[in-house]
């Protein structure tokens, strides 16, 4: 059943995305998601991205129809709710790392805002697309909490000219209690061979297509596992089982399609 919120702000972060804030409280925990309804249109599943006690809100990227109809919606605007969902994050004690690829930056701002001494590692392919860059409350919050942020672009127009892994293989050290991933998949993957070649625990934030939220559909399946119910957030044990992890999903058709295909589909 949807619960109906009323839109408070609406962010522009970058030329394709978009933060939509919404006036009231839902119980979360950093990882989980929500499916957002728009009458006669539908529902989608999105990352919490802002939470706070009296307000929360998602990141949208501009792809498809319903994506690009929710970035338009305008303060003072009711939507549809339902959720939270899914596996959150298990937040370890000690140091960390957070490695964030484009949009995986969303799901991984609340996370930030709970952890200490920690590294972010953020990437995109140019400056502009860099999300949360210039969000003031989220870098007095970095510097509170004693936490430091890695900048790459593919394009080397901020910060390290590069790739998030390529950074991570370098920083990463026995210390390191565990690492945090949120981002495309093929990322994630060498995210994760780089955790298992140095021993260290991997908590990795999946996407595939959710229909119901609930683990009835089955849409989201990857070798027998649901990304609505026993993820999004996947640990180390649970990823040495996906072999499917960066190589294949299921289109909304339910086809298997190789991981490009079905990245490359506009949602």
């Amino acid at each position: 059943m949807h619960k109906i919120f009323r839109v408070k702000k609406v962010i522009r972060e970058t030329p394709n995305a978009v933060s939509i804030i919404f006036k009231g409280r839902i119980e979360y925990k950093p990882g989980q998601f929500i499916l957002l309804w728009l009458p006669r249109i539908g529902e989608k599943p999105f990352a919490i991205s802002y939470y706070e006690k009296e307000e929360f809100g998602v990141t949208v990227e501009e792809k498809g129809e319903f994506t690009k109809k929710v970035s338009k919606i305008k303060v003072g605007a009711r939507l549809g709710i339902r959720g939270p969902y899914g596996h959150g994050f298990e937040i370890k004690k000690g140091k960390s790392i957070i490695v964030a690829g484009g949009l995986g930056m969303a799901p991984a701002l609340p996370l930030i805002k709970k952890i200490r001494n920690s590294v972010i590692i953020q990437g995109a392919k140019s400056k502009d697309f860099l999300l949360y860059r210039m969000n003031k409350e989220l870098l007095e919050t970095m510097e509170k909490q004693k936490n430091r942020i890695i900048y790459c672009t593919d394009d080397g127009s901020f910060g390290i000219k590069g790739f998030v892994t390529d950074i991570l293989a370098e920083i990463i050290k026995k210390d390191v209690q565990v690492v945090y991933t949120c981002g495309p998949e093929v990322m994630i993957k060498k995210v994760f061979d780089i955790c298992e070649k140095k021993n260290v625990e991997c908590q990795a934030s999946l996407e595939r297509f959710i229909k119901c939220g609930i683990g009835v559909c089955g849409s989201c399946v990857i070798n027998g596992q649901l990304v609505c119910k026993d993820g999004p957030v996947f640990s180390s044990i649970q990823l040495r089982k996906l072999k499917e992890l960066g190589k294949f999903a299921r289109a909304k058709s339910g086809k298997k399609v190789s991981i490009k295909e079905y990245f490359n589909y506009k949602k």
